[in-house]
């Protein structure tokens, strides 16, 4: 049985990284959208797990949690507009809604 790796967590990393950046490049739903920006933040948080584990600083364990908070109010500020959205528009796909516009 082989050790998992550094390189193991980063290529995790990145895997997910990935799919998150194609989730929100291809996507219409802006429910998909925000959870492809949750797996984005949960990439980022692996890596500073990993490299704070590597390297013996507790530094990157204290930002993911930042990141963790920051993900959070995100996914309830996100969902409220969504909520809101859905209620006046009546959909949720991001080519439809355009609240800005004159």
């Amino acid at each position: 049985m082989h050790p998992v790796t550094l390189y193991h967590y980063v290529a995790l990393s990145a895997i997910l990284l990935v799919i998150g950046v194609f989730g929100v490049l291809t996507r219409r739903n802006l429910v998909v959208i925000l959870m492809s920006i949750e797996i984005i933040l949960n990439a980022v948080n692996i890596n500073l797990v990993t490299f704070s584990r590597h390297y013996q600083h507790v530094t990157g364990q204290v930002f993911a949690i930042f990141i963790i908070a920051v993900a959070v109010a995100e996914a309830a500020v996100g969902l409220g507009i969504l909520i809101a959205l859905f209620r006046n528009q009546e959909t949720v796909q991001a080519d439809e809604v355009n609240l800005l516009k004159w």
